[in-house]
């Protein structure tokens, strides 16, 4: 029998596979490549949110975990996917330098807003007021992590290319039985394909479209991220990612033209320089309303788990949150309350009212 049989092979999906191999767990990945999130998304690592001077969520801890788990990945596949890299935060006013200097002054950001104004001249960035430095910052390559550990899990037959089929899953009286695999546990890392879910689509995933460019622009000689209502992250051979737009009402994964002219616009409110467009990607994100992860074991079915809701920050949430279900399966470790699935306990006793879905107990 099976520890775990893992559906999706996203950042979750890979983040859960890792910690579950890592501690000598038998496990099976099933993915139909329907979700693109985790592929297009920025990659980067930020423990501030910018756009108000405040803390991410639990980011010391977070950022250890993160550390040792792509650290590890990376000796495991001998590839280089965490590249640190300064974040500067451009300042348009010198209001926003005094507001940057009180949040430094807070013990929680003491650690991540460096107290001296970056002063430096970039090529083509108007920056009459100078920058910030958030300390503790990089990205990860994701396209080329997500590849990499989908060959090493093809290549040790840890992975079947399929559409999971809810049907097919029997209740035993110690695990679930799907098809030809009898496995003691389930975990949905799915991303914004859990509302098709029936387990656990009673949740609030309200998922967020994204859409990114990759630009060529040889005469912008950058080397660090500029954060402004766009990030510039600098990816080698004179390309740049750039993003990323936010869009609550478009569900799909196919990039716009609205999209693209709102990056557009932002773009040319920072650089000066010509560029051209590469690539223009579209991507929804896995979000909450209260901006935390989705987490925990099925209130009846003790053999199915979600990791799920990472959001805008899944590059440092995925290894921890991955870690904390881990615990809470094999060691019984309650999850934090602000990931708790049980947070939504009203909503599931809603959601049974009208029938309980696939109820095929044994």
């Amino acid at each position: 029998m099976l520890d775990y049989l893992i559906i999706g092979s996203g950042l979750a999906g890979i983040s859960f596979s890792e910690v579950a191999l890592k501690n000598n767990k038998t496990i099976l990945v099933i993915d139909d490549k329907s979700q693109h999130s985790s592929r297009v998304a920025g990659g980067l690592y930020n423990p501030v949110i910018l756009k108000r001077f405040s803390e991410v969520w639990n980011a010391q801890e977070h950022l250890v975990l993160m550390k040792e788990f792509y650290d590890r990945v990376e000796d495991k596949l001998q590839e280089k996917f965490n590249f640190r890299m300064p974040v500067l935060r451009k300042f348009f006013s010198i209001e926003e330098q005094n507001n940057w200097f009180a949040a430094s002054d807070k013990i929680n950001l003491a650690p991540f807003l460096s107290t001296k104004l970056i002063t430096r001249k970039f090529n083509s960035i108007d920056s009459p007021h100078d920058y910030g430095e958030v300390l503790n910052t990089g990205y990860v390559d994701l396209a080329l992590l997500l590849d990499t550990y989908k060959e090493y899990l093809l290549e040790n037959n840890l992975l079947r290319e399929e559409t999971f089929d809810y049907d097919a899953i029997e209740f035993l009286e110690s695990g679930v039985k799907y098809k030809d695999i009898q496995v003691k546990n389930i975990i949905f890392a799915e991303g914004f394909g859990m509302l098709k879910n029936p387990f656990f689509k009673y949740l609030p995933l309200d998922g967020t479209k994204g859409e990114l460019f990759v630009i060529k622009a040889p005469d912008l000689n950058l080397d660090v991220v500029v954060n402004t209502s766009v990030f510039i992250l600098p990816i080698g051979d004179d390309l740049f990612k750039v993003g990323a737009t936010y869009n609550w009402h478009d569900k799909t994964d196919d990039p716009t033209e609205e999209g693209k002219q709102e990056l557009l616009a932002r773009i040319k409110e920072i650089i000066t320089c010509d560029f051209e467009i590469v690539k223009h990607f579209g991507g929804v994100r896995p979000t909450v309303a209260d901006r935390r992860p989705l987490i925990g074991t099925h209130e009846e079915y003790k053999s199915i788990h979600l990791l799920n809701g990472l959001g805008t920050r899944g590059v440092m949430l995925g290894p921890a949150m991955a870690q904390a279900l881990f615990d809470h399966i094999e060691k019984g470790m309650p999850v934090d309350r602000e990931a708790d699935i049980r947070r939504f306990h009203k909503r599931y006793l809603k959601s049974i009212t009208s029938g309980r879905p696939l109820d095929r107990k044994k």
